[in-house]
């Protein structure tokens, strides 16, 4: 069975786990993650809706108003909430998976401090749009939510370096991943001491236990998407023995994982400075992966192709079908597994019912439509 994603680990990562802790550990990677993504200060967090999180109360929002997609993960509205703001969501544009940034626009009151811009599957947001909007409300923070879209690209220009700041989540189903993790990016002085300074004062260092946690996690992916054992691991998870580890929303409830506020562990930081060091070969491969999907699925009917983008870096290859439960059950069958990565829009969570203004039927549909394919090689031995 081939799995609807991969993480791309190797002997590096192993090898990561295994070398003796240094007290730099976190620093190395957050270093190097700068480096790699062009920005003059990243800082870890044991997640990325952890960073958010810390990063409005650095950007001192409290009681505003912050504009995000209707369609995307769950854990940013989570965060909004958490740090005692209001999500205010916009709607998909269509033919597009990106937040409508004219809906965006028109939807600022007096009272809205922050746009948080998703670049979903790793489709650059427009950033022509979003200048414009930032020279008409210069005191509008503008946060780019780059969890799907690692460097993705505007023009040429990187998503994650045009705003006030960056985020990142690193679990194991992104593009490159610390097991758990995330990161926030800045090139503000000022705000990257603050935000060092909230983490300081609010999360507490890693425990040993959370620490061997982590370990015993990572070891367990190697086995866990082999070819030997995914097809039992597939089967578990349709059977909904997985959820406790595969499901990380309630739609009811707005939370935050138990351990949000205890750091990133030393073995997180040395697998996401090995990833980090392969982000390049990742991204190449994934885009030549895109490439031949585009090709391979062009004469199919049923199916809508995503656009081809030059900027894109594929954290996923999404598609519009008709009926997602027959395209998974007849692929799957075939040994690969597709997947509904957003299977929800979120004012229609029983959790976000109070924040509904008007209907996102462009989100919607996105949630009942939306199928991605493996962005693996390995998926070509099967279908040649």
């Amino acid at each position: 069975m081939i799995p609807r994603f991969r993480p791309r680990l190797d002997g590096r990562e192993l090898a990561a786990v295994f070398t003796l802790p240094k007290k730099d550990d976190i620093n190395c990677f957050e270093k190097e993650f700068a480096k790699q993504f062009e920005q003059k200060y990243a800082i870890a967090f044991p997640y990325g809706r952890t960073g958010l999180l810390l990063l409005l109360e650095a950007m001192g929002l409290k009681g505003t108003e912050i504009i995000c997609p209707a369609y995307t993960c769950v854990v940013v509205p989570h965060a909004i909430v958490f740090s005692g703001n209001t999500p205010v969501f916009i709607d998909c544009k269509e033919g597009d998976f990106n937040m409508d940034l004219d809906a965006a626009e028109n939807a600022i009151t007096e009272n809205t401090k922050a746009i948080i811009a998703t670049s979903i599957f790793g489709y650059p947001v427009n950033l022509d749009k979003l200048e414009r909007i930032r020279n008409k409300y210069p005191g509008i923070k503008i946060i780019q939510d780059c969890a799907h879209s690692f460097a993705a690209e505007w023009k040429g220009k990187p998503v994650n370096k045009a705003g006030d700041a960056a985020i990142f989540g690193l679990n194991i189903s992104k593009t490159i991943t610390s097991i758990f993790g995330g990161m926030v990016t800045t090139d503000d002085d000022s705000l990257a001491n603050k935000l060092r300074s909230l983490r300081s004062q609010q999360l507490k260092l890693a425990s040993l236990l959370k620490s061997l946690k982590r370990l015993f996690y990572f070891l367990a992916i190697y086995p866990a998407f082999s070819k030997q054992f995914y097809g039992l691991i597939n089967q578990l998870e349709r059977l909904g023995l997985l959820n406790r580890f595969v499901k990380y929303y309630d739609e009811g409830m707005i939370d935050m994982p138990k351990d949000y506020l205890e750091m990133i562990t030393k073995v997180e930081s040395r697998v996401g400075l090995a990833q980090v060091n392969k982000y390049r070969e990742i991204v190449r491969q994934r885009k030549e992966i895109a490439s031949r999907w585009h090709k391979y699925l062009k004469d199919v009917k049923g199916i809508k192709l995503p656009p081809v983008d030059n900027g894109a870096t594929y954290s996923h290859f999404v598609c519009l079908v008709d009926d997602r439960k027959k395209w998974i059950e007849c692929w799957r069958k075939q040994g690969i597994q597709l997947g509904q990565l957003i299977d929800y829009c979120i004012p229609y969570l029983a959790a976000y019912s109070k924040s509904k203004k008007g209907e996102y039927l462009v989100s919607k549909y996105f949630s009942e439509h939306t199928i991605n394919f493996p962005v693996d090689n390995n998926v070509w031995a099967k279908l040649s």
